[in-house]
């Protein structure tokens, strides 16, 4: 079969969204659609259970429900219709107010800044909308915090300048008690009392009903507090009040952004597999990995409001698909890994080692057919800057293919909110599709957990290492207090050097390897300063 003819018989377009997906260079036998077809109709049963509100995450025992999010008719009951609803009417309401100035500063004028503190699926899904749809007149200008790192954090705050006055804070936790959320509001807060000004009337919570953060902030008088439902995930969350929050107040359309995440569910729910695009993407997934993740995904979009797309997936997939047992409670060490660039970006990065390197991976390039909303300069006559880049995207694709090298091209007309909504949609459901067809659960995350708690055993590891050091009182090797303390040496050690870079008081002599190293940390009475302004014991 020609490249030609192929392409035009595994091109699926919607003519009516103007969303296309082309898998002709996939190397896929032309029947594998129909090999997994008893796979597939698993896959369809398992959404529409998961839809109808089945326990779609049993050992959270909880129901898994961002689709009704953008259908709220879809919703099992008529309380969780109503609350999604009464949800939608309060962001926009809140953003409204922000905009006209009824919801204002203390100090007049209104708000031009907006702060965003959150981790994981509660910032990167609102750094998406933003870097994609949030134009340079937005009502306001946009920072976050969505790392535990003070250093960033200070620079952001150094950004936002002397405007902290007219700088609203919102903080994204559902539970209030995730670490690097809860530093991010404090060091906030320290910001915003340093300039005399009081943080409550600066702040908006979107939060858990009854959470620590939503009770601190009922407490202190917070502008406002958005609930989050225990039935949306992080990474499936941008949907919910955690990116619709921050979206509206920077002026995104947001029924155009639900309604584009609508129509695709609506297709990809019905439609059979060979002209479903979420389930071919999964089953391209399947058949580029061999259902077992042995080659990476590489997203390339060619459009610059697009770069975060790849950092965005990258958490979607890995976190929904990673996991070490089956639903059978098998070993068996699925996922797919994802990293990706932006075009024409990746041309001088990485491409030479798509094309002549290890052949570990496929590619899913994002084509955006318009490349300007308006009139553009001709670099050359007759050619445009946009027309080089589609002619980067074609010729990538095809120096790809030449060397033996799998992709697919999703294409959706322009960058807006309807189609920034559709193009979630379809990996949301392609990532549900996929986790069926190699029968995993992709709405928990159990080596997150792992992670969070291996972090709690690290600090009180420090706190022990902090005391006996300073019992110690003269210089010791990180085995003297291992051996005290029942501690192993290198997680000893580990913490003495970052108290030798933090903390003003521990210092460091170098000796000839790690375990000749000595550390002393001298108790000074009323000192209480760590390096870098943060407070400390």
């Amino acid at each position: 079969m020609s490249h030609w003819s192929r392409y035009q018989t595994h091109l699926i377009r919607h003519e009516d969204l103007g969303i296309s997906l082309d898998v002709s260079r996939m190397h896929f036998d032309d029947a594998f659609p129909e090999k997994m077809a008893g796979e597939c109709a698993r896959a369809m049963a398992d959404m529409k259970a998961l839809e109808a509100g089945g326990l779609a995450n049993p050992d959270e025992g909880r129901m898994v429900g961002h689709y009704w999010l953008r259908a709220a008719h879809l919703a099992p009951t008529a309380e969780l219709k109503a609350g999604i609803e009464k949800d939608l009417a309060e962001v926009k309401a809140f953003a409204a107010g922000v905009h006209d100035g009824r919801i204002a500063p203390p100090g007049g004028g209104k708000f031009t800044r907006l702060l965003v503190i959150g981790i994981g699926g509660s910032a990167l899904g609102p750094q998406l909308v933003t870097e994609a749809l949030v134009e340079a007149d937005a009502p306001v200008k946009t920072h976050f915090f969505d790392n535990t790192d003070p250093d960033g954090m200070k620079r952001q705050l150094g950004v936002i300048g002397t405007d902290l006055k007219h700088t609203l804070t919102v903080v994204i936790s559902k539970s209030g008690e995730t670490a690097e959320t809860r530093n991010g509001m404090l060091e906030a807060e320290a910001a915003y009392t340093a300039a005399g000004l009081n943080f409550a009337k600066h702040a908006a919570a979107v939060t858990g009903p009854d959470s620590l953060l939503d009770r601190h902030a009922a407490a202190q008088g917070w502008l406002h507090r958005f609930p989050m439902t225990d039935w949306v995930g992080g990474r499936t969350s941008v949907m919910s009040v955690v990116g619709l929050v921050p979206a509206a107040i920077q002026g995104v359309d947001l029924d155009q952004f639900l309604a584009g995440a609508a129509d695709v569910d609506a297709k990809t729910r019905l439609l059979p597999v060979r002209e479903n695009i979420s389930m071919m993407m999964a089953l391209m997934w399947h058949a580029a990995g061999n259902g077992r993740g042995e080659k990476d995904l590489v997203v390339l979009p060619y459009k610059d409001r697009l770069l975060l797309m790849s950092k965005y997936l990258q958490q979607l997939l890995m976190e929904s698909l990673g996991k070490e047992l089956d639903l059978d409670g098998k070993t068996v060490h699925q996922g797919i890994a994802v990293y990706g660039n932006k075009g024409s970006t990746d041309q001088h990065a990485y491409v030479q080692q798509l094309r002549d390197g290890v052949n570990n991976f496929f590619v899913t390039f994002i084509e955006v057919r318009e490349a300007a909303k308006v009139p553009m300069l001709e670099v050359e006559p007759g050619v445009t800057a946009g027309d080089y880049l589609q002619g980067f995207l074609r010729g990538t694709r095809k120096a790809l293919f030449e060397s033996g090298r799998q992709s697919m091209t999703l294409s959706i007309p322009q960058v807006d909110a309807y189609y920034l909504g559709a193009l979630i949609a379809v990996y949301e459901r392609a990532v549900g599709f996929y986790a069926s067809l190699v029968n995993i659960n992709a709405y928990h995350q159990p080596g997150v957990q792992a992670g969070k708690k291996a972090a709690g055993a690290f600090l009180t590891l420090l706190a022990q290492v902090r005391d006996a050091l300073t019992k110690a009182g003269a210089e010791q090797t990180a085995d003297d207090l291992a051996t005290a303390a029942g501690l192993e040496a290198e997680d000893v050690y580990h913490a003495l050097t970052h108290l030798a870079a933090n903390d003003a008081r521990t210092t460091r002599t170098a000796g000839v390897n790690p375990a000749a190293d000595r550390f002393v940390r001298k108790y000074r009475a009323g000192l209480r300063h760590l390096a870098g302004g943060n407070g400390g014991a």
